[in-house]
Formats: C-alpha cells, sequence, structure tokens
C-alpha cells in the first residue's frame, strides 16, 4: 500500500508539472516556458510512474528491468528539471513589461509595476514548489531503481517489498502532516 502511494507520486508529479506549464509566463526568448520543457518533463514523469505501477503490480524480470530503466531516466529528467527551475528561478523578471522608454510614458504607470512585481512572486512560488516536487521525485526514481535493481539481482523478495505491517501504516498516517 505505501509502495503503491509513493508510486502514484511520480503520477502526481508529472501530471502537475503539464497542468501548471501553461500558466508559466515567457520572461526572454529560450526560457524554460518557450522551450516547452515543463510538457515533457511532465511526460517522462507520468509514464515512469504508471510502469513502475504496472511493475509493482506485475513483477516480471523485463517489466522491472525497463521501470528501473525508465526511474534512471526519471532521475536524470528529474535532475534536468530542477537545473531548469532554479535557472528560471534566477531570471525570472518581468518588469520589462512597463518599460517606460517607448513612445508614450505616460501609458504604464505604478499599476503595471505592481501587477508585474506580484505576477513574478507567483512565477517563483511556482519555480520553488515545482524544484521541490522535483527532488522528491528524484528521491522516489532513485528508490525504485535501487529497489528493482535488488528485485532483479534476486537481493530483495516480493515479500519483502509488501512486509509493512498495519503498525507501520497507522505510525506513518500519524505522523504525516495531515493527521
Amino acid at each position: 500500500m505505501v509502495l503503491f502511494l509513493l508510486q502514484t507520486v511520480q503520477i502526481m508529479v508529472g501530471v502537475l508539472n503539464i497542468g501548471l506549464g501553461p500558466g508559466r509566463t515567457s520572461t526572454r526568448l529560450g526560457d524554460f516556458t518557450s522551450l516547452g520543457a515543463a510538457y515533457w518533463l511532465g511526460a517522462v514523469f507520468v509514464v515512469t510512474g504508471i510502469m513502475t505501477v504496472l511493475a509493482g503490480r506485475f513483477p516480471s524480470s523485463c517489466l522491472v528491468g525497463f521501470t528501473v530503466f525508465l526511474n534512471i531516466v526519471g532521475a536524470i529528467f528529474s535532475i534536468t528539471g530542477i537545473v531548469f527551475y532554479a535557472i528560471d528561478l534566477n531570471n525570472s523578471s518581468l518588469l520589462w513589461v512597463c518599460d517606460r522608454s517607448g513612445s508614450d510614458p505616460d501609458r504604464y504607470d505604478d499599476s503595471c509595476r505592481n501587477m508585474a512585481a506580484f505576477d513574478q512572486n507567483l512565477l517563483t512560488s511556482l519555480d520553488k514548489a515545482l524544484i521541490l516536487l522535483a527532488v522528491l521525485l528524484l528521491v522516489v526514481s532513485i528508490s525504485f531503481a535501487a529497489l528493482g535493481i535488488g528485485f532483479l539481482t534476486g537481493e530483495v523478495k516480493e515479500e519483502e517489498v509488501d512486509s509493512f505491517s498495519k503498525e507501520d501504516l497507522k505510525e506513518i498516517l500519524l505522523i504525516s502532516p495531515g493527521a
């Protein structure tokens, strides 16, 4: 049960990347948004999560091996996402929208700068949240890759993977933030 919940984290992070991609504002040519990176990162995360769920339900050596490969790829793409989001976080200024060097200097007032600052705060908050989710996905992908490698080498048996008792589950639920 706990493993299934961790497997769905990969799918949820992918859906969040895809879902929050259209809400991102392009701040310059060649930035994170104009590359469409949120979509391909999200697609990789969703496919990795689906294959991890399938390998957990139907553990064959071929499927587990492919899932290990996809989790390694997912970890690499998580690192890529962390780097992209960090670069975007560093270069996310929207004050250029209120540039007064145009033909009509009275066209923009302080409300433009206030709105640009508000939008910039939203964009940086979104980047910070997606960096945190990418780090979570990195940890989950590495964990499942290690677990899959252990399964393939015979060090981990299927019974050991599902050996969480009800007491362990209650303990996990009691320390969760929503408890």
